[in-house]
């Protein structure tokens, strides 16, 4: 790949990632019109990707990105207020610009009707222009508010990225006078100058009305191609201006010593004070005292927060299959461990035990560390759905607002990247089946906005996503009498409330009386139910008339590696996800039990089903005369499964499948023991629907 593509690429990593944030800014900005630093937000971003895209040879998203810009800086000035007709043709530029990009990448032909129907929209939006007067009246030139002095040290390779520092001082010289000093110190001779490096770096003096942050907008990604720093220089009016020494201690162009060293000739000024008798000795050295407090006080202050700054800001990327492959190595690596650990336990050496001990420490250590980088915080998946409960929610004529919380519960990233289309289907649902009219709402005498909560949150080993909506709810009546006309369940079938409600998630279901773009086919809830079982995790849905509904979706952290717990039934060794075991207990014979049909046990007073694994995978032999009986939750259930003997709890990590087994039911994949048997990892919900309702 050569270095333009190179960063090309880069800057559609980094413009995916600012058209999410762009479009984040919008949605708050519409609960938020007054909120300036929204405002500022939405300008930087587009800012951003205006002069990233003309670097880079974007020049159709820079100039798209440039018209919307300049209406979004009259809304910074005032000129433009922010509304619901604005946010939604700044939403459509952000959708356009995404259409720009992912056409560059593709190679297609852009859209550009729809880009000019955008900023026509815009132009209606922006106040005309004021007209000219004939006569030209005195306009009172607005003094600039303050003094700023700017230090642009670009890196050497600054060309390479596409940038010219002189377009920085072009655009700085727009906001007011200046004055620039160009340094030539770093330019080397004739024969060794490499045209292709910059040497030169600038002082800059602005005397502007603008803010700080108005002039750091001008500089975009070139924060991070060399030395940019921007202080207050001049002082606000009425104060006196600082002397010569003080700027030149400030700008760090000449220390303390050398300032002290040309000063010796003169006599300082607690001298001339005592000299002349207007003060003690004793008053000077006491406010020299507390001046050299007061600096070393600031001074530590300042460096803390600047130590402080560059550990919460630092930050590396990879490319995510070397995230993968070292995933895979150090699984790899547990495994070799678990072996070692097991040989060492046999071996009788003491040298041979300690140095196990210390490889399952460090390799424990670094599992949980390479398994932490996976993980990303959830919100970044919660925010785009805010997007989508707009747009879905105006579309059906309904007011809703969504309400997430935890969103900084972390979750391993590849769960993330396959969670986005059931939570779709969720919101979804809520938004077509769940939340109300206005108008219905009132007549029940609720909020015309109705709410759809979006919570996260860790529950030991796993994480549950909530979507909750406060809307109409799920009438058991009617799923019961659709399931009976579909055919899923028997007319006198006897289910409880739960069983019922777990129906809407049968292939086919749907309790619409219409069919719509939105939803109404029945083949919503079936895909949520098998994209969450694929990730080894539980559904489940609780529901009132009237109240509102609630579906939870139980994940596992991560899907590399797991806390299991391993059985021997017959001679084969299986693994239980440790997150779905309840308790074990002995299960002995007892004269009256039933061998055929259901098969249950009274545990402390509760009836619990049960079935053998030896049955489900029809492995030969007999049982041992005790047996362990290993209760498990599944879908709102307690189902004990029944093995020969509990080894204990282990480390799994998890491999896929070949093709000839991934299809089988019950299996989610398998692990290497610590003696190199292959021990097969069991998918609880799966084996439960392959027992059925009257056993294997």
């Amino acid at each position: 790949m050569s270095h333009d593509e190179m960063h090309r690429a880069a800057f559609l990593e980094e413009a995916g990632e600012l058209l999410g944030e762009l479009e984040e800014a919008l949605l708050e900005l519409e609960s938020r019109p007054d909120d300036s630093d929204l405002v500022n937000r939405v300008f930087r971003a587009m800012h951003t990707l205006k002069g990233s895209g003309a670097m880079f040879g974007f020049d159709d998203v820079a100039a798209f990105a440039h018209q919307v810009e300049s209406v979004f800086d009259k809304v910074r000035g005032g000129l433009i207020t922010v509304n619901k007709e604005l946010l939604d043709l700044n939403l459509a530029a952000r959708d356009h610009v995404k259409h720009l990009l992912e056409c560059a990448r593709l190679g297609l032909e852009p859209d550009l009707e729809a880009g000019g129907a955008i900023l026509s929209g815009l132009a209606r939006l922006s106040p005309p222009a004021a007209p000219v007067p004939a006569a030209p009246e005195p306009v009172e030139v607005q003094a600039p508010k303050a003094t700023y002095a700017v230090r642009f040290k670009p890196d050497p390779g600054i060309f390479a990225a596409g940038i010219d520092p002189l377009h920085f001082l072009a655009d700085l010289s727009a906001l007011g006078p200046i004055q620039t000093v160009s340094h030539m110190d770093a330019v080397p001779d004739l024969a060794a100058i490499d045209p292709e490096r910059c040497y030169l770096w600038w002082d800059i003096v602005l005397a502007t009305h603008r803010t700080k942050a108005a002039i750091e907008d001008l500089f975009g990604f070139a924060r991070n191609k060399g030395d940019l720093t921007i202080r207050l220089a001049g002082p606000e009016t009425g104060e006196e201006p600082r002397k010569l020494g003080e700027i030149l201690l400030e700008k760090g162009d000449l220390d303390l010593s050398a300032l002290s060293a040309a000063l010796d000739g003169q006599k300082r000024l607690g001298q001339v004070l005592v000299e002349s008798g207007l003060l003690t000795p004793e008053k000077v050295d006491a406010a020299l005292a507390e001046q050299t407090l007061v600096r070393e006080t600031h001074d530590a202050r300042e460096q803390k927060d600047k130590t402080e700054q560059k550990e919460s800001t630092a930050s590396i990327r990879v490319a995510t299959e070397k995230l993968d492959w070292l995933v895979n190595l150090v699984g790899e690596l547990v495994i070799v461990q678990s072996q070692i650990s097991q040989i060492s336990a046999g071996s009788g050496s003491a040298a041979f035990i300690s140095l196990a001990e210390q490889l399952e420490r460090l390799s424990g250590e670094l599992r949980d560390s390479t398994l932490s980088i996976r993980m990303l915080p959830i919100g970044s998946t919660f925010n785009k759905f805010r997007r989508l409960v707009r747009d879905l929610s105006a579309e059906l004529g309904k007011e809703i607002d969504l309400v997430t919380q935890g969103e900084e519960t972390e979750l391993d990233k590849t769960v993330i990247e396959r969670l986005g289309d059931p939570l779709v289907h969720l919101l979804r649902n809520s938004i077509d089946h769940g939340v109300e009219t206005p108008e219905e709402r009132h007549a029940k005498g609720k909020d015309r906005r109705g709410t759809i909560e979006l919570t996260a949150e860790h529950e030991g080993s796993e994480v549950v996503i909530r979507v909750k909506d406060d809307g109409g709810g799920i009438d058991p009546a009617k799923v019961r009498a659709k399931a009976v006309e579909r055919g899923l369940i028997a007319p006198n079938a006897d289910l409880d409330r739960a069983e019922i409600l777990n129906l809407i998630f049968a292939p086919g279901f749907s309790t619409a009386e219409r069919v719509s773009s939105v939803s109404g086919r029945g083949v919503g809830m079936d895909v949520v139910k098998r994209a969450i079982e694929a990730l080894r995790g539980q559904v489940e849905i609780d529901s009132r008339p009237g109240s509102g509904s609630s579906v939870s979706i139980r994940l596992p952290l991560t899907l590399a590696i797991i806390d299991g717990l391993q059985v021997l039934a017959g001679e084969e060794y299986y693994v239980l996800p440790l997150s779905l075991v309840e308790e074990c207990v002995e299960l002995t014979l007892e004269p009256g039990e039933l061998q055929s049909g259901k098969q249950i046990i009274n545990l402390r007073g509760k009836i619990v089903p049960y079935f053998r694994l030896r049955d489900c995978f029809s492995i030969p032999g007999e049982p041992p005369a005790i047996e362990q009986l290993i209760v498990v939750a599944s879908e709102g259930k307690r189902i004990g499964l029944v093995v020969d003997h509990v080894i204990g709890e282990h480390q799994t990590v998890i491999k896929s499948l070949g093709p000839l087994y991934r299809a089988v039911l019950g299996l989610a994949g398998a692990t290497v023991r610590g003696d190199g048997r292959m021990a097969l990892i069991l998918d609880v919900p799966g084996l439960l629907k392959s027992v059925g309702p009257s056993g294997p």
